[in-house]
């Protein structure tokens, strides 16, 4: 039975109205001027409630416009905070809708990867999943034509979730896209020094990242194995925090987006 995935968080993580939600998204888009000379092949994109990280992950999202009718599809990998898993969950479901309609699941995509041990289907690892879900309206907003494949990764070592990368690399129409905030609940004075030192590890390809000080430590570090391998070049777009956006400066959540651009002439 063909099946869609309702939005789950669609009124509290970002607007429910279909119309509030696109000038939402256009105009955080708008505000986050991309500056980029090559087209990124992965991003690490924030997935917190637009209030707070919507300006972050518009850092990310801004530098696709110049190749938003390149891009056909997006893997898009995020960490489970609601059911746990071992390995990397695909959803049953044929397609996901937000406010703004529906995508359809890459079917072939699914298929490339079905047979390795650490890929389980389970729509229930999906069903009020929010790292993946916050992603949609920027993409739909920002490409005007894609299938996407998301990826729900619980516990999975850096070379399982490179090896499913691998699989899916692809040309310039794929798109990979990994979930993840930074630190939790610490100072503001804290959380900038601990953020800090975290991009800085990312930057240098640390495969080491933990869930303390990511929370999608999982899909990062696979993307990072992966990605050193093949030669990219990280970019740090944007980094704050909860209290720099909406929220007090006692209990704050990192945010960062970065691009993965490949080398010229590198395959």
């Amino acid at each position: 039975m063909t099946h869609t995935r309702p939005p789950a968080v669609a009124g509290s993580f970002y607007p429910a109205n279909p119309a509030t939600l696109a000038a939402t998204v256009d105009q955080l888009l708008a505000g986050a001027g991309a500056a980029t000379s090559m087209q990124p092949k992965a991003l690490i994109v924030p997935h917190a409630g637009y209030v707070y990280s919507g300006s972050t992950a518009a850092t990310a999202y801004a530098t696709l416009a110049p190749w938003a009718a390149t891009i056909r599809r997006v893997i898009l990998l995020g960490p489970t905070h609601r059911v746990a898993v071992d390995g990397i969950a695909l959803p049953e479901a044929r397609a996901f809708a937000t406010p703004l309609g529906t995508i359809s699941i890459d079917a072939p995509a699914s298929a490339a990867i079905a047979d390795l041990p650490q890929i389980v289907f389970s729509d229930k690892v999906h069903a009020l999943e929010h790292s993946l879900e916050v992603h949609l309206p920027f993409l739909q907003r920002v490409l005007p034509d894609f299938t996407l494949l998301p990826l729900a990764v619980g516990h999975a070592v850096p070379e399982a979730i490179a090896e499913v990368l691998d699989r899916l690399w692809g040309g310039p129409e794929t798109l990979i896209v990994v979930s993840s905030d930074l630190s939790h609940f610490l100072s503001y004075a804290t959380a900038q020094q601990v953020d800090g030192n975290t991009c800085r590890h990312i930057l240098q390809f640390d495969q080491h990242i933990h869930p303390e000080q990511a929370c999608g430590a999982y899909p990062i570090n696979g993307l990072l194995c992966a990605a050193k391998r093949r030669g990219l070049t990280p970019t740090l777009l944007g980094l704050c925090n909860s209290g720099d956006t909406a929220g007090d400066k006692s209990r704050v959540v990192g945010y960062a987006s970065f691009s993965f651009t490949e080398s010229a002439g590198h395959d």
